[in-house]
């Protein structure tokens, strides 16, 4: 794992911190544990600010600003993702982007993020497909996607009758054993970490716990939420059980680290 860019540790900081203000100081302790200077702290800070990813929260102190504490909003759902879950028909949630544009690449990183972060594989091109297995079906699929960037003139539909072939196309996109197999090593990872912190300088587990929660939160963030048989769903909700476990006990040693937080 390597260690984070301080646009990253610091946006991560304030998402941790659900809507409190970080101050200028706690961002540069946390990033000295991952070596980053004082001084790439602050121009990031001053960038991040200038981008209106982050605002001023009063004096030498900031927070999410509007766009990015949406996006912050809707990433901490991954806490409930198995509560989206529902049971499968074997029907599909289909997405047309062949007439949408290309030219436009802020347009066009927002449209995959979206499709990315709903679990939408490339099923041929400009046509993109899940599981129909969450709550709201198409519907709650279509309102998520246009929050988080997807154009609005994007169909976004329900397909019942694909053809066997297709059908079998469509179950491989996922690897759900690779995905399986993710689950219980990162889980591993996890309960290996949580057996020993207690032995660690404080620096050294808040560093290993961001880098290690970050790791498994990211992959639960990008999950497709698959249902049974793509996947193996019972192993996925005790490795979501693990993350929450480790990152109760990450937010309370960087509680430690910053007393002035409390995360």
């Amino acid at each position: 794992m390597s260690s984070p860019a301080p646009k990253s540790l610091i946006l991560n900081l304030m998402r941790a911190a659900e809507g409190r203000p970080v101050t200028a100081a706690d961002a540069v302790t946390s990033a000295a544990l991952f070596g980053i200077r004082e001084n790439s702290v602050r121009v990031t800070l001053v960038r991040l600010a200038a981008a209106g990813l982050i605002e001023s929260a009063g004096r030498g102190t900031y927070k999410l600003g509007p766009q990015a504490a949406d996006l912050a909003h809707d990433l901490s759902g991954w806490r409930h993702s198995e509560e989206r879950v529902i049971d499968w028909s074997g029907a599909w949630i289909m997405v047309s982007t062949g007439a949408l544009g290309r030219s436009d690449r802020v347009a066009l990183r927002r449209r995959d993020r979206a499709l990315a972060l709903l679990g939408f594989k490339a099923l041929d091109s400009g046509l993109y497909v899940r599981p129909d297995n969450l709550k709201g079906r198409s519907a709650g699929a279509r309102e998520r996607l246009r929050r988080l960037g997807l154009e609005s003139t994007a169909p976004v539909f329900t397909a019942t009758d694909l053809d066997a072939e297709l059908d079998a196309k469509a179950r491989d996109l996922w690897q759900g054993e690779a995905l399986t197999q993710g689950y219980l090593q990162t889980r591993q990872k996890l309960e290996n970490w949580l057996s020993r912190w207690q032995d660690l300088e404080l620096e050294v587990a808040a560093r290993e716990c961001y880098l290690l929660g970050n790791e498994a939160i990211r992959q639960l963030i990008f999950d497709p939420l698959l249902p049974d048989p793509l996947v193996d769903r019972q192993v996925r909700r005790e490795f979501t059980q693990s993350v929450l476990t480790f990152d109760q006990t990450g937010h309370e040693i960087w509680r430690k680290l910053l007393p002035s937080m409390s995360l």
